[in-house]
């Protein structure tokens, strides 16, 4: 009995070894995701929108319009911005997110002062654009590892919380575009214009870096031939698919609903396996974002 327990203890303390070893495997990926977002993000400043007097919002954007009558730089100006609303936003963040999200901004403001500044694109919407898309990349790997690079997320929460009836997102549009504003009456109403267009792309790259590549399709379908098309993609397709019950409300009868997700690659031929089997059959497919589990990319992995 003594040497079972001791082989239980042993097994509990492997299994804590390992969880441990996972767990700085996840911390050392997020603060590299973390650093090099930051530095991305800085490049994209002094490689693009710096020398074309391109501010994209936030309050590193503040910052560029005030650099421009203040014998001080851009990263220091938007330290300094930054650091009261970390200070007051530290208790509702949380220290985790409070601490990540601090060490994203300053990395950002010294990089952005460090890295000398050189017009890469040569040209204003290239700048705008290119600019947007690396900013967009640089801020996704960021907040993927669970942190920001500026103190709006947490000014506009501070405001949320006094003023319930203002969204967030709501809010930091509202900061953004007031930062467009500003350029444009700074540098000129093209130049608010195209911070505009860096301001739409860095969004909609962000997105795609947070959410994922979409890499995957849905399927239902609806069919009399449900046992045939389920036993096909199991066995042809090596994928599994649910029946979940539903209700034809025009007909009354009940019928069985086919829930199925599949590579991209694959979703050609599930669209043929069904009309093989059943040409009659309903069928909708729409974009996954990102898929998860078994036949997919991992969960764990991706935690």
């Amino acid at each position: 009995m003594k040497r079972l327990k001791e082989i239980g203890a042993g097994a509990r303390d492997n299994l804590a070894q390992i969880d441990l070893r996972r767990e700085g495997g996840r911390l050392a990926l997020d603060y590299a995701q973390l650093a090099v977002g930051a530095a991305l993000t800085a490049l994209a400043f002094c490689a693009f929108f710096l020398p074309n007097d391109i501010a994209p919002g936030g309050l590193t954007g503040i910052a560029t319009v005030l650099a421009h009558f203040l014998p001080l730089g851009v990263g220091f100006i938007s330290f300094l911005l930054n650091l009261p609303l970390f200070l007051f936003g530290l208790r509702s963040a949380g220290w985790r997110f409070a601490a990540r999200s601090f060490i994203a901004m300053t990395l950002l403001s010294l990089l952005i002062d460090a890295i000398p500044r050189a017009d890469v694109a040569g040209d204003t919407m290239l700048a705008a654009v290119c600019g947007g898309a690396l900013m967009g990349v640089g801020l996704g790997l960021v907040v993927r590892a669970g942190a920001t690079t500026g103190g709006t997320d947490m000014a506009a929460r501070l405001i949320h919380d006094k003023a319930e009836f203002l969204s967030i997102p709501t809010l930091l549009f509202a900061v953004d575009a007031f930062v467009v504003a500003v350029a444009a009456a700074a540098f000129g109403l093209q130049a608010g214009l195209w911070a505009l267009v860096a301001l739409f792309t860095s969004s909609k790259t962000m997105d795609a870096v947070i959410k994922g590549v979409n890499t995957a399709m849905q399927f239902t379908i609806i069919s009399g031939e449900r046992e045939t098309i389920a036993r096909r993609i199991n066995e042809e397709m090596g994928r599994g698919c649910t029946q979940v019950l539903a209700r034809g409300m025009y007909t009354g009868r009940d019928v069985g609903m086919l829930l199925c997700v599949v590579s991209r690659v694959e979703a050609a031929r599930l669209k043929k396996l069904v009309a093989e089997c059943d040409p009659r059959a309903f069928v909708t497919v729409c974009d996954v974002s990102e898929a998860l589990g078994e036949g997919f990319k991992g969960i764990e992995r991706d935690a």
